[in-house]
């Protein structure tokens, strides 16, 4: 088995389309609109961007049926135009199956072909194949990065919602999204399905990022690619040729350089200290993952827990069924002194055991793992190493290891470190980076 090796050596680290000229009223739809010196933002907004804005969808070759909707808009004279990966992502993926189409805001349609992608920006540069088709609309330009946004800075998100026509929701700049490794800004407005891939823009026209989703469990909360990241997808893909075969290994190439910068980030970080009694517990910093707590109910009779779960809001998004780039880290911490030695020992054993390791089985490959025991500075646990290589993205791996204390008569620690699409080497520093978090608190020693 291929991926036999690079677990023993995990281990032993550890342990050791077309389009025409509009005529007619597609022609009246393309002309300039006119817009009277008291209308409102919006209305303005709309009127500048306009001309700029398409709707992009990925459809079924063998049906001709769309499989995917999303908005785009024009960023070059030639007619290049920005989307989101994920509007794209089935064509990017399996381009035999699928073509790409747009329709324009004057109702013109044709065929499009994909340049480049930014799989962890979630971007896509994409060109009509009819090279004119879209000469002379103009372009939305970006705003400056000498000119910074403001919180509270009106602006407004253009798109396609639900399919139903293009549509321009306002809303406010609120700042870059807090404690996301990936820069991300945060819109007060509501962004529809369909609008992904347009443009938000200020007052002036000029494109200060692109819709890319938002919160289901939260009004008004909206995210959006900074327009850098566009800026600099236009620069190296603009001469690109159109993308004619699956897109694994340039995906691959990004995620290996996003992940190093992600391992690097939290390697360098030292562990903040929980307050237990017993143990040192590797719980990370709140700088780029976000924390929460529980604990059991205070009438709870028998064994008492403590918890904390930490993650990276930040997802790279391959496939529907697919997203990937992050990390995960969880401990809970068990009193049993109410229980008695050997009801705990029961209750510790069958929590450990309830841990499963699964992941989706079309894009990895079955995990190989190891169990064994480990001792931390006088700390004796039981570990669970499970590694995972991804099919179609070699050179990526997930890694999960599994933490127990042992020999406690009446209080233990339970861990889990989680990592998703990393290379074998940093799947073998995060690890080892996680379990040297683990030691027993000075001047404590195993319960009696």
């Amino acid at each position: 088995m291929r991926f036999l090796a690079p677990l023993a050596a995990l281990w032993l680290a550890v342990s050791a389309q077309g389009a025409s000229p509009p005529t007619g009223a597609a022609a009246a739809a393309s002309a300039p609109v006119a817009v009277t010196p008291g209308a409102a933002a919006g209305e303005r907004a709309f009127a500048q961007a306009r001309a700029r804005l398409v709707q992009v969808r990925t459809l079924l070759r063998s049906q001709d049926s769309q499989s995917s909707v999303g908005s785009g808009f024009i960023v070059s004279e030639e007619g290049h135009l920005v989307s989101n990966y994920h509007v794209v992502s089935q064509y990017a993926l399996r381009p035999g199956e699928h073509r790409l189409v747009y329709t324009a805001a004057d109702g013109r349609q044709g065929a499009l072909q994909l340049l480049a992608v930014d799989v962890v920006n979630d971007l896509a540069l994409l060109r009509p194949v009819e090279v004119d088709a879209l000469k002379g609309q103009g372009q939305l330009t970006f705003r400056p990065a000498e000119v910074p946004l403001q919180r509270g800075e009106r602006i407004f998100a253009l798109g396609n919602p639900l399919d139903v026509g293009f549509a321009v929701v306002e809303g406010v700049y609120n700042g870059l999204v807090e404690r996301s490794f990936v820069p991300t800004l945060f819109f007060g407005g509501s962004l529809s399905s369909g609008m992904s891939g347009g443009p938000a823009i200020d007052d002036q026209g000029r494109v200060i990022g692109i819709n890319v989703a938002s919160r289901r469990d939260g009004e008004q909360v909206s995210f959006l690619v900074p327009a850098a990241a566009a800026a600099a997808l236009l620069a190296r893909g603009r001469s690109s040729p159109p993308v004619a075969r699956p897109l694994h290994d340039e995906m691959t190439r990004q995620i290996l350089q996003h992940q190093q910068a992600l391992a690097d980030a939290f390697v360098a970080q030292s562990w903040r200290k929980v307050a237990h009694a017993g143990y040192d517990i590797p719980v990370p910093q709140e700088v780029f993952l976000r924390c929460w707590g529980s604990s059991s109910p205070g009438e709870t009779r028998g064994l008492r827990f403590e918890r904390s779960d930490c993650v990276t809001d930040h997802r790279v998004f391959v496939s529907g069924s697919l997203l990937t780039g992050h990390l995960s880290v969880r401990h809970e911490t068990y009193d049993g002194r109410s229980l008695g030695m050997l009801r705990f020992a029961q209750r510790h054993a069958a929590s450990f055991a309830n841990e499963g390791f699964r992941r989706p089985p079309r894009h990895l490959t079955p995990p190989q793992c190891h169990e064994g025991q480990i001792d931390r500075d006088g700390l004796p646990l039981r570990t669970v190493l499970c590694l995972w290589a991804y099919r179609e993205l070699p050179g990526l791996y997930d890694a999960s290891v599994l933490v127990a204390t042992l020999g406690e008569r009446d209080q233990g620690a339970q861990g889990r470190f989680d990592v998703a699409g990393v290379s074998h080497e940093n799947a073998q520093r995060l690890v080892r980076h996680y379990l040297a978090g683990w030691a027993r608190a000075s001047g404590s020693g195993p319960s009696r």
